[in-house]
């Protein structure tokens, strides 16, 4: 067996598209070098394994039966490992025809580096400023947490964490390079023990390069080689909170780094937590703001509705102000939030009017048990059709401008490549009669007698590219064209990072290829599995149920089991942690923490928990603890506490 000079390490989640083409791009890359690869597969269930592993034979694939973080997964490809050189690599990147030699090249000379990153362009030929990076001291961390750095991105006080002052033409030494390419010695590696555990997703290799510096290693950028990253397709894919794991990350990174410097780790766990709530405002922003034009809504039709039938603003009696405006207030939101209004898929008409009869129906119920506020029907009945009306139009003009915003009314598209590809890519298009499609014709890639293909006009060669972008106004751009070389092509993309079009590259025909970037374009996400734990209304109910029974079990029982049941006082301990929203009444059985962590609470008891016995296997609780997440409602966490209190013993 010849000598490995390589050992290219991939985590996977649920990307296998993309994988497919980093692999492909891998293969062309080898250029004479002894090039390992090993795939580890954070538990996907998109079937990345059993689809690649027979198209690529001489990858090693770990599966793995739980998501058990990037750090983790790739400490365990480290084991497997046997090249000179590691290099850490996402699956959703391209590398150009000589990255590795380059970079094998640049290490060999330069004995001192022990980690390097290269230059890393976006799908638009723009360049990722995350590739290198400052660590996030105090200061540095706060430039970045309050938005200095983007208001001054050439200051080297503000911008120091994503360097925005440096060239990205040049090759220097830097302080972090990002998790998605790192080239680096095993020695190096093997000094450092790998990646953080502790670190699930985020801040990982910032942490590695702050170890290598420690070790006295120099951690370098290189920018004469370039790869494309899709950044983030991981986590878009994943229903991971990734803005929660991104911030616990940079405070389990200052705890780590800054422990000793009490003040300078409180101010900074104190921004971290300020950006977090910003961050996940701005995330909410839309469902926030829909809210708060429900509310106005329905308390001025109220108002309205009453000054049509009594001719005054104000004309209950005093003591009707301000319940019926806060009764509802509390039970439109209620109805909403019931049937998935908020928080969960975009809002629609359709599910606000639903809501709106509940909210009806329900407070006509309420005056036959409140007589003293049935004033009117007559302005109840006004009321919710002004609110309907309101809301309808809110929300038809708010979806009309996003579309607007997001372009998708018309994606203009060009073809790079004239073949059977483009041809069958097109034919799926039209399946589809996606309405904000708009395909253009074929941009040649050498001179050719064509003046159409496929029912398409030949627009162009590829010599006047940036031209035909700009006079055609093409956003989306297809490339299938196979005789293009990664070099050549992350050229073309890089040159016309300025026009703003989007580049999908699709050299190879694959299914998964073609799908992914007919849904990149149709603005369709791909499948991944709903899991009702995740949605806002269970959440929220769940949440509400658990603080009320753990306080009455905590006020009224737990002094009597503390006096009385010392023995069994544990279970006080357990009623805590509901209490407090660490665990759940009815939930998931613990058998891996990451699960629970990501996705729901350890219950009490749970699904699980009936089926448990001798004979169960971590691989049975894993199936009913999935169940559970996928099928979690009210109606079956009943059954549930039923079924546990009366099984069999």
């Amino acid at each position: 067996m010849s000598e490995i000079d390589i050992s290219i390490i991939i985590v996977n989640y649920n990307v296998k598209d993309f994988l497919f083409q980093c692999l492909k791009s891998i293969e062309k890359a080898e250029q004479g070098l002894g090039v390992e690869v090993i795939v580890v597969d954070n538990n996907s269930n998109d079937g990345s394994v059993p689809y690649l592993s027979p198209l690529f034979p001489n990858v090693k694939f770990i599966a793995l039966e739980e998501n058990i973080g990037f750090g983790r997964a790739n400490n365990l490809g480290f084991e497997q490992a046997s090249g000179k050189y590691f290099l850490i690599l996402n699956p959703d990147t391209i590398l150009e025809e000589s990255t590795l030699l380059i970079m094998k090249a640049f290490l060999d000379k330069n004995q001192e580096v022990g980690i390097a990153g290269c230059k890393v362009l976006n799908a638009d030929g723009s360049f990722q400023v995350a590739c290198r990076r400052g660590f996030p001291s105090p200061w540095v961390a706060f430039t970045k947490l309050f938005g200095l750095q983007a208001l001054f991105p050439k200051s080297k006080n503000f911008a120091r964490y994503n360097q925005t002052f440096l060239s990205n033409d040049e090759t220097y030494y830097i302080e972090s390079i990002a998790g998605a390419f790192m080239f680096a010695r095993r020695e190096t590696i093997q000094q450092l023990g790998g990646f953080d555990p502790d670190f699930f997703m985020y801040a990982e290799d910032i942490d590695l390069c702050y170890r290598a510096g420690k070790l006295n290693w120099k951690v370098a950028y290189v920018h004469t080689t370039s790869i494309i990253h899709y950044k983030g397709e991981s986590t878009k894919r994943s229903s991971d909170n990734e803005l929660k794991n991104f911030y616990k990350a940079m405070e389990i990174y200052a705890q780590k780094h800054y422990a000793n410097s009490s003040f300078f780790l409180f101010i900074l766990k104190i921004g971290i937590h300020i950006r977090s709530l910003l961050a996940y405002l701005n995330k909410f922003k839309s469902a926030i703001f829909l809210i708060l034009f429900d509310i106005l809504a329905i308390n001025f039709s109220l108002l309205f509705a009453t000054k049509i039938r009594f001719d005054d603003f104000f004309n209950f009696p005093d003591y009707a102000y301000p319940t019926v405006f806060i009764v509802i207030t509390l039970v439109m939101l209620g109805s909403m939030v019931s049937i998935g209004e908020y928080f969960e898929e975009k809002s629609s008409v359709r599910k606000s009017f639903f809501a709106l009869m509940i909210t009806f129906f329900f407070l006509s119920s309420l005056t036959y048990f409140f007589k003293e506020y049935a004033f009117s029907r007559g302005v109840l009945l006004m009321t919710i059709a002004f609110t309907t009306v309101l809301t309808a139009v809110y929300r038809t003009s708010v979806n009309s401008i996003k579309k607007i915003r997001n372009k998708e009314i018309d994606k203009r598209i060009a073809f790079i490549g004239i073949n059977q590809h483009s041809e069958q890519i097109i034919r799926r298009l039209k399946t589809l009669n996606a309405h904000n499609t708009n395909i253009l014709g074929f941009i040649a890639t050498e001179p050719s007698s064509l003046t159409n293909f496929a029912g398409f006009p030949i627009i162009g060669n590829i010599s006047y590219l940036e031209k035909i972008i700009a006079d055609l106004k093409i956003n989306e751009i297809i490339i299938t064209d196979k005789s293009i070389a990664n070099y050549d092509l992350i050229k073309i993309i890089a040159g016309l990072k300025s026009s703003g079009t989007k580049f999908h590259i699709a050299m190879d025909y694959e299914e998964i290829i073609t799908a992914r970037i007919i849904n990149e374009i149709t603005g369709i996400e791909p499948t991944l599995p709903k899991y009702n734990i995740t949605k806002f209304r269970y959440k929220l109910v769940k949440r509400i149920v658990d603080f009320i029974v753990s306080t009455v079990f905590l006020i009224a029982i737990s002094p009597i089991i503390f006096v009385f049941f010392p023995r069994n006082k544990g279970i006080i301990n357990k009623f805590w942690k509901v209490f407090i929203g660490k665990h759940t009444l009815i939930g998931l059985l613990d058998i891996n923490s990451e699960l629970a962590s990501k996705f729901g609470k350890i219950g009490l008891i749970g699904l699980a928990h009936l089926g448990k016995n001798e004979y169960s296997t971590q691989h049975s609780i894993k199936q009913l603890n999935d169940y559970y997440l996928q099928n979690m409602s009210l109606s079956l966490d009943i059954d549930i506490f039923f079924k546990y209190i009366f099984r069999k013993k």
